[in-house]
């Protein structure tokens, strides 16, 4: 989930052929099998990998970062098998400072900032510390405009580009040069065209070297260079370990610290990271006023109406779903959910079908805990404008937790489903909070899972109160923050400006608030 790698050099197929030769000449060769298990994971092969990762891990134990991989995919297939002792197995070695899992996996799994940054800091250190090699950078005079470099994998019809593509557009170019750097597969969709002519110049670096990638931001004289990865899939961290531009910033790919020396500011929001929460990130934190998010406000949602019937919903009943990718259901979670479903007769439970056998597993731990499996019903993938659509034939998304909605948060507070909330510890799991906040609906954010679970109960017990929550989002949905892009457009190049104001007085980043 965090590998760092040039997309056009990764051909699934042909690397498990040539891990799987390996093996046969060397059956217990613990690197093939943790690689295998990785492509067969990328190409969606979950149960594979989690075999092949199970071997690895027999023949070698202490194998760097694969007990987190392991406990990821067995997320993914909603497989929590021993799940508690693993994940304190996780936490005991994290707190040793070992190389025990990559940092996205954890974020699913621990709602602890402290951790979160030595999991961030451990991989870095391995895997992309600071490199000097390019030297620094001189100091420029200051220009008319500040250049703004954004660099991504996700420059297609990707859930980072439903969130950028129109603060592209809207920059201030009287202020602003913006410069699209960009490493991942050119899809050619409508997405990926809106970016790149919403950008100054646009320019792939797919095949550049990380070391070459920011010897070009430099010579392109990039004021402030924005990486919207993070520690994802796909990252290029390394571009900004040469040090690309005088300031760098982290901003919406990786909810939390980079870990890394060489990030300067992370763009975030009083509610995501409380100042208390400062000394938990390496980065200094830039804070915007509203929420950190930004929307596209021109994403369409499909005039079609769906029937219940064709999404396989009953005709009655209340419907609470989420939409959240199946690694975000933790067992607590679950449990909160069944409470809920268990206190509101004919209910259903509407969920994201990411694989069958999450939501065979799903089924099966319902049916446990003494509820009606049927009661689950499942979601396949589809084009986001109609699975915009399809939410109105929800009632209430409920969320999880410690790693909440992001992307599926804004999907439905923009198609206009009212979203229940359990705010956490971590930066993953206080951003639906940071949404409602933006679009005036706080009191649907909770803070004990009791709490959760009783106002949840009583919306789906009480539709007057529903119905004055789904009124009030109508009503607020173009007059809040929230999606007021072009609001966020000066908020955020104020933040930039104040950053480019401190470098070229000679000051060192400091906590900005815009």
């Amino acid at each position: 989930r965090q590998r760092s790698r040039h997309p056009a050099a990764f051909n699934s197929d042909r690397d498990i052929a040539s891990y799987d030769q390996a093996i046969r000449i060397k059956p217990e060769y613990a690197l093939a099998y943790a690689s295998r298990g990785g492509a067969l994971a990328e190409c969606g092969q979950l149960e594979a990998a989690v075999v092949s990762y199970e071997r690895a891990i027999g023949i070698k134990p202490d194998y760097d970062y694969l007990q987190g991989e392991l406990l990821h995919a067995r997320m993914k297939l909603c497989d929590w098998r021993h799940f508690e002792e693993d994940r304190q197995a996780l936490v005991s070695k994290l707190e040793q400072k070992c190389k025990v899992s990559p940092c996205f996996a954890v974020l699913s799994l621990i709602s602890s900032e402290p951790l979160a940054r030595t999991a961030a800091e451990v991989w870095v250190k391995d895997k992309c510390p600071a490199n000097t090699s390019l030297g620094a950078i001189p100091r420029r005079l200051k220009s008319p405009k500040i250049r703004i470099g954004y660099f991504s994998a996700d420059f297609y019809n990707h859930a980072t580009a439903h969130w950028v593509t129109e603060l592209f557009e809207l920059h201030d170019r009287s202020r602003f040069e913006i410069i699209g750097f960009s490493f991942g597969q050119d899809k050619r969709d409508e997405a990926r065209l809106r970016i790149s002519q919403g950008c100054d110049q646009f320019i792939d670096v797919r095949t550049m070297s990380d070391k070459d990638v920011a010897k070009k931001s430099r010579e392109l004289g990039i004021d402030i260079a924005v990486d919207l990865k993070g520690l994802t899939q796909d990252h290029r961290l390394g571009i900004f370990s040469f040090r690309a531009a005088p300031i760098q910033v982290s901003y919406i790919g990786y909810p939390g610290t980079s870990g890394a020396p060489y990030m300067d500011y992370l763009i975030a929001d009083k509610t995501v990271i409380p100042p208390t929460s400062q000394p938990h990130y390496r980065e200094k934190i830039a804070y915007l006023p509203n929420t950190y998010v930004v929307h596209d406000s021109k994403r369409k949602i499909s005039p079609r109406e769906f029937t219940r019937t064709q999404l396989g919903l009953p005709e009655s009943g209340f419907v609470f779903c989420c939409f959240n990718n199946n690694h975000k259901i933790m067992p607590t979670t679950f449990d909160s959910w069944l409470r809920i479903l268990h206190r509101v007769p004919g209910s259903v439970l509407w969920l994201l079908q990411d694989n069958p056998t999450a939501a065979a597993n799903l089924r099966k731990e319902a049916a446990a805990r003494g509820l009606d499996p049927h009661r689950l019903v499942f979601a396949p993938r589809t084009d986001v404008a109609e699975h915009l659509a399809r939410h109105r034939s929800a009632d209430l998304f409920i969320d999880t937790l410690p790693y909440n909605a992001h992307t599926t948060a804004i999907d439905a507070l923009w198609a206009g489903l009212p979203l229940l909330t359990l705010v956490g510890e971590s930066f993953a799991g206080r951003v639906a909070a940071s949404l409602l906040h933006a679009i005036g609906l706080p009191e649907m954010i909770a803070e004990t899972e009791a709490d959760y679970e009783s106002l949840a109960i009583a919306l789906a017990s009480h539709p007057e109160k529903l119905a004055a929550i789904k009124s009030r989002l109508q009503a607020n949905r173009l007059t809040t923050p929230l999606f007021d892009t072009r609001l966020f457009a000066r908020h955020i190049e104020a933040a930039f400006e104040q950053m480019h104001e401190r470098y070229h007085a000679g000051q060192a980043p400091a906590h900005i608030h815009v």
